[in-house]
């Protein structure tokens, strides 16, 4: 945990000092080494909160991104008898959670259930086969609303009326307008919890974009893109 509290005031962790734990009030104890971050751990060996997960670089990096007082706010479920810590929840009641594990579909059901309004920002550089592809057009496109997509990388387009499957190359399609905002991709051995959140999920592969999963519904079959947001103004939007 990054923060705990010291004589009532939310604080980081202090070597040598002692604090309680902001949900369940249980001695904490600031762990501030030389290789691990320097966090706030419990000195009985749990958790008050069971969707915790070790925060690593890439979620402290994340969480300063954004004010002080967003981070780790803390909500009572009322069902599992216990705390749960948002990783930023925002004065619009939003809750972003930073995921660097696999979830089951159980359990991302759970939490976009219990914070209601929320979004994901995923460690895609923890993924295994994801390829990200070539610039698309934007499924939205008007001049696209005959055709369905299909495929991944190898991007392909069904006509509705005749069911005749194009490629990009296809003369008919000459014109088309590629997005620089949107992108096809191939995953070889997916998390499938993120395709069936409700909730947006967004994957970090590094760099200053995070690519968002979208999901385009369709009569033959549900399609899946990246969308590309620049994290500069993804930061700004939800501060």
């Amino acid at each position: 945990m990054q923060y705990a509290l010291i004589n009532g005031i939310k604080s980081g962790p202090e070597k040598g000092v002692s604090a309680i734990c902001i949900d369940c009030g249980a001695e904490m104890h600031a762990k501030c080494g030389s290789i691990k971050l320097h966090h706030w751990a419990h000195r009985a060996n749990f958790s008050c909160d069971s969707w915790w997960e070790t925060e690593t670089e890439w979620h402290r990096n994340w969480k300063n991104c954004f004010p002080e007082s967003y981070r780790e706010v803390s909500f009572y479920d009322t069902i599992q008898n216990e705390y749960h810590r948002a990783d930023i929840h925002t004065p619009a009641e939003l809750t972003i959670e930073f995921q660097n594990s696999p979830l089951s579909v159980a359990e991302l059901q759970s939490r976009n259930n219990f914070y209601g309004k929320i979004i994901w920002v995923v460690n895609g550089l923890k993924f295994k086969g994801l390829q990200l592809g070539k610039p698309m057009p934007d499924p939205a496109d008007p001049a696209l609303q005959e055709f369905e997509f299909s495929g991944d990388i190898h991007l392909r387009f069904a006509r509705k009326s005749t069911n005749d499957i194009l490629t990009a190359f296809h003369p008919q399609l000459k014109d088309m307008k590629l997005s620089a905002q949107h992108y096809t991709f191939a995953w070889k051995h997916p998390h499938l919890a993120w395709y069936h959140s409700t909730a947006p999920v967004f994957i970090d592969l590094g760099g200053h974009f995070l690519y968002w999963l979208r999901k385009k519904q369709q009569v033959s079959a549900e399609f899946y893109y990246l969308q590309l947001v620049s994290k500069k103004q993804f930061i700004a939007h939800y501060t």
